[in-house]
């Protein structure tokens, strides 16, 4: 357990997309939560963009972001629900190796406890790709907050330093 807690503590390097059809970079409010929550816990943004709800403009900024050496995490807010532009737990999912479904699952606990029934609208998603952590978030700051606090922030040392583990043997 000491060690698991020493890893969480890792500064990590990451980038930062909101995906919206409404917000600009001076509008928005969640991905600066996510900016400022990140760096008040000693990690850094190295990116970040606001693009709208279309699934080509989402999945060219996360590969350019993932494919940036120096980017760990990639953390999203926006388009996660199931009105019919919010198109991101599509993309992200396409670009994903291994699901870290406990996530969206938690996420979803966590926010019917606030939220009620209306959590089951949220398809927060989270995974692994080319050794990178990718976790998209509903647009809400209020939901930001949540998953930054609760989920994001305790684990996201740990989650990059075992996604980026090189394999035993050979």
């Amino acid at each position: 357990m000491r060690e698991h807690r020493e890893r969480g503590r890792r500064p990590v390097r990451c980038a930062v997309l909101t995906v919206s059809d409404t917000r600009t970079l001076e509008t928005d409010e969640g991905g600066r939560l996510i900016v400022q929550l990140l760096e008040s816990a000693g990690h850094a943004v190295l990116r970040r963009g606001v693009v709208p709800d279309e699934p080509e403009q989402v999945r060219a900024w996360l590969q350019e972001a993932l494919a940036d050496p120096q980017v760990q995490a990639v953390l999203t807010t926006g388009g996660t629900g199931i009105a019919p532009r919010d198109r991101t737990y599509e993309v992200v999912s396409e670009l994903l190796e291994k699901r870290l479904d406990g996530f969206g699952e938690l996420f979803r606990m966590l926010s019917y406890q606030e939220v009620g029934p209306a959590a089951m609208l949220s398809r927060a998603v989270g995974g692994v790709t080319g050794g990178k952590v990718v976790l998209a978030m509903p647009g809400s700051p209020a939901a930001v907050r949540l998953a930054m606090e609760k989920l994001v922030l305790p684990e996201l040392g740990h989650l990059v330093a075992e996604a980026s583990r090189r394999p035993r043997g050979g």
